[in-house]
């Protein structure tokens, strides 16, 4: 709702949108006071981010939307936000992840794409061409939660938030980056909303290859 009126007409949104005009600053004020009002830290950090659980979704449709008020919400509340897009909270979305999955969030590469070219080609897919911040993880072990597999992709979606919001990383450098080999939690096996490998972890060699591969691809690209 921040377009001017010349803008929307340009844009050819006009009409599409209410008619009220509203800065970000009174975007911000709208997006807090409706995190403030909620109860349930998941969901801010939905709100926030994909879904505290109603806070964090509230954040994660926010970022989705509207990337640059996403993070002047985060860079002046940080103190109040950090517990909802990072610690504890993520590691409850982490759990719920493919209930609340909305929007794709970073990079996925499986056991099934062990070959430098082929990783190569999904790095080439991210639409950002200057990426100098990556975090990985193969969600193994996620805050000690256990095995989370493909569900732990909020650690490294949250962590790089957390680089804009604190270390003045650019959101445009980042890219969270999921490395699924599989899961041996047979609770997230027989999940109907898993959204990851339905297969046992893969060890050894061909691990230690399909991490070699992507470090190899990352450093192509």
């Amino acid at each position: 709702m921040a377009f001017s009126l010349a803008e929307r007409q340009y844009l050819g949104i006009h009409g599409l949108l209410p008619p009220a005009f509203m800065s970000q600053e009174q975007q911000a004020y709208r997006t807090m006071k409706r995190i403030r009002d909620e109860t349930d830290d998941l969901q801010k950090h939905v709100v926030f981010f994909f879904a505290k659980s109603n806070v964090y979704i509230i954040l994660d449709e926010l970022q989705h939307r509207t990337e640059k008020l996403f993070y002047r919400v985060l860079c002046e509340n940080v103190k109040e936000l950090l517990p909802i897009v990072y610690t504890p909270t993520v590691g409850q979305a982490c759990q719920k992840f493919g209930y609340i999955y909305r929007h794709p969030k970073g990079v996925y590469i499986t056991i099934n794409d062990n070959s430098i070219s082929k990783i190569y080609k999904i790095l080439c897919n991210w639409p950002e061409p200057n990426v100098k911040a990556i975090v990985v993880t193969d969600g193994e072990r996620i805050l000690g939660l256990g095995d989370l597999g493909a569900y732990g992709m909020g650690i490294p979606v949250g962590k790089l938030a957390l680089y804009v919001a604190l270390g003045g990383v650019q959101p445009q450098w980042c890219l969270p980056v999921l490395i699924d080999v599989g899961t041996n939690n047979k609770k997230l096996l027989d999940d109907p909303f898993y959204t990851g490998l339905r297969r046992n972890r893969v060890r050894g060699p061909q691990y230690d290859e399909l991490i070699d591969n992507f470090m190899k691809a990352v450093t192509k690209k």
